[in-house]
């Protein structure tokens, strides 16, 4: 009889448990408010969270060309081009691209960027029929890297002028 008794207790259990899922459910599907966002009348990118990783860019003014995110990407997706002219000695940044089609949004090419010209925007309406149409060009004519004005300068030899000197 032990055995019965024990069939039937496990059947009970199982329709209480049962009973107990459904009320939480129906009282959850009558008082809570959907969560979800009407997507053409409101504007997503003001409500998305501070860290949101949409699209790539680069400010090109203030990027070193040190070609640190390019190696800190695992897929290979930063192309860059630095130059160095012959004449000022300068180095110059003759193109930086980077193809989102491929971009995985790990967000690896940020940490080592030592002035922070590439990061995340807000913006993440990229849908396009054509895959080309997510490979951004941000250098449109060769500009020289920036450097830093805070970094140390080299040591003045004694005996040299120094720049902007005329005595």
């Amino acid at each position: 009889m032990g055995a019965v008794a024990k069939y039937f207790r496990n059947i009970a259990d199982a329709v209480s448990t049962t009973v107990t899922g459904l009320k939480i459910t129906s009282r959850h599907l009558w008082t809570v408010k959907p969560s979800t966002v009407l997507y053409p009348e409101v504007e997503v990118e003001k409500v998305l969270p501070e860290r949101y990783r949409g699209f790539l860019v680069n400010e090109v003014e203030i990027c070193t060309g040190c070609l640190a995110c390019a190696r800190a990407c695992p897929i290979d997706i930063i192309y860059i081009d630095v130059e160095k002219n012959e004449e000022t000695k300068e180095r110059t940044l003759t193109r930086y691209d980077i193809d989102l089609g491929k971009c995985m949004y790990c967000g690896l090419c940020l940490e080592p960027c030592p002035t922070g010209s590439i990061h995340f925007t807000p913006q993440f309406e990229g849908s396009s029929g054509y895959l080309g149409d997510l490979y951004r060009e941000f250098v449109d004519k060769p500009l020289p890297v920036y450097k830093n004005p805070k970094a140390p300068k080299p040591p003045v030899v004694e005996g040299e002028a120094k720049e902007g000197d005329e005595s």
